[in-house]
Formats: structure tokens, C-alpha cells, sequence
């Protein structure tokens, strides 16, 4: 599908989108995880977060997998869900061999998961896209056990921080030089800002509205989570570019909890 249909409904456009952008999401830095220090990164920054094994975990927006192998390495029971099929293929075909992993087609926004269900509920790159944030934060409240963890995983991607302006230029002669091929061709570039323009994060997501949201929705102990480790792996394996780029936009990491 190269274009919206009229009578297509935003979250049938975004599963379309998402949909067709699993067979090149592993391309686009920053989605894939390199095996080795930028795996570990993530390990650290998610493991200090939840805490050691075992833990039973439910992973929204599981994508092509790639956040289910770090859950998965730190001895982790991971249910991954996600609305788009074809990502949940490239997860499953990822984890086949791994007892401690499952997946199933839902909506991050409505789980339909059991009350109080798990240790730990976690997103990476997802609350940005949430048409329903408030309500979809009751949800992940009530799948949580007493005391569980919720870990979000975001960042400010509507626009560059002050670092990622005086960048821009240099990023683009890079590009250039290098002759770097987007995985993003324009038609999918194109419709990715036409739905961001329409969800309510399109200014962006920042610590200080998630922390307004989240309080209203029941959680406590909602505390920021150093995005250090991951901006300073991404960078040592990946090029100038990438590193460039990895600074260019606020992180928004933070965990919080369901009350006892």
C-alpha cells in the first residue's frame, strides 16, 4: 500500500505503515540491536530497571524482536505483542527455539491481558504513536501485578534538541559523501509525518507531560532512567553519523511502579 486509503481509519493507517515497514525496520539505526556492548547497554539500563529473574514480563510493540532478545538474555518470561503481523513474524521466527517467549497480534492501547498479571509491563518506541495515552496507561497499570514495573523506552523524535540542529548540516553532507541509502523510501517518509501530525504526542513525548500522565493513571515512584549507556554504545558501533544522530534527540526513558 503506497498511499492512505479515504475511508482508512488512523490506527488502520498506522498498522498498515508499521506493517509494511517490518521488512526494512532492522535497517534503520536505532531499531536493531547490535550484539555485543549495545546489547549489554540495553541489558543494563532494562535490568536495573526490573530487577533479576525471574520475572514475567510483557513487552508491547515487540516489533521485529529485537528488545524480546535483551528481556530474553536476562532470564526473563517475555509475552510480546504487536498489532502489526508481519513484525510478529520476523519476532517469532527470531525466538522459535525459545521456550520463554511468546507472541501474540493485540493492541499495545488494549492489551486484553489478564488483570495483574505481570512483573514488569515495558515499551520501546511506542508511546509516541498512542492514539488513546491516558486510557491506554490505565490498561498497562491494570495488567501489572501489585509493586510491578512499567519501563517506557522513548524519546522526544518530533524534533530535534539543540545538539541535533547544529548537526543537521554535517548528518546531510555525511549522507551525502557516503552515499547512504535510507531504508525509509520517500512515499513511507511521507506517510509517517502525515500520521504524526495526527496523533496527540506530535509535539512530542517529554518526561515532565509522561509523568502528569502516568501519576493520574495510579502509577508511583515514577523516576527518569539514565539513557547514557545506550547513546554511548550506539555510538562506538556505529558511524560518525550515527553517532551524530543518537545525540540528536532527547531520550525519555523512566520506570515506574503499580502501588502495593
Amino acid at each position: 500500500m503506497s498511499q492512505s486509503l479515504p475511508n482508512f481509519s488512523l490506527r488502520e493507517e498506522i498498522v498498515a505503515y508499521w506493517s509494511e515497514r517490518a521488512e526494512t525496520f532492522d535497517q534503520s539505526f536505532g531499531h536493531g540491536i547490535v550484539p555485543g556492548i549495545e546489547a549489554a547497554a540495553w541489558g543494563e539500563v532494562i535490568g536495573g530497571a526490573i530487577g533479576p529473574a525471574p520475572k514475567d514480563v510483557l513487552e508491547l510493540a515487540c516489533g521485529t524482536g529485537e528488545v524480546t532478545r535483551v528481556l530474553l538474555g536476562l532470564g526473563y518470561t517475555v509475552t510480546g505483542l504487536d498489532f502489526a503481523e508481519p513484525m510478529l513474524a520476523r519476532a517469532r521466527g527470531k525466538h522459535a527455539d525459545n521456550p520463554n517467549a511468546r507472541f501474540r497480534l493485540a493492541d499495545a492501547e488494549n492489551s486484553m491481558e489478564p488483570d495483574a498479571s505481570y512483573d514488569a509491563v515495558i515499551s520501546r518506541h511506542l508511546v509516541w504513536t498512542l492514539l488513546s495515552p491516558q486510557a491506554t496507561f490505565v490498561d498497562w497499570l491494570r495488567v501489572l501485578k501489585p509493586g510491578g514495573t512499567l519501563v517506557i523506552l522513548d524519546g522526544q523524535w518530533s524534533q530535534p534538541n539543540l545538539f541535533g540542529r547544529l548537526a543537521a548540516p554535517l548528518i546531510a553532507l555525511l549522507d551525502r559523501i557516503t552515499g547512504r541509502a535510507n531504508p525509509i523510501n520517500p512515499d513511507m517518509l511521507r506517510r509517517h509525518e502525515e500520521i504524526t501530525r495526527r496523533l496527540p504526542f506530535q509535539e512530542g513525548v517529554t518526561l515532565a507531560r509522561l509523568t502528569g500522565m502516568l501519576t493520574q493513571a495510579g502509577f508511583v515512584d515514577i523516576t527518569q532512567l539514565s539513557a547514557r549507556p545506550i547513546i554511548q554504545a550506539q555510538s562506538k558501533v556505529g558511524t560518525l553519523r550515527d553517532g551524530l544522530r543518537v545525540r540528536s534527540n532527547d531520550l525519555v526513558f523512566l520506570r515506574a511502579r503499580r502501588p502495593l
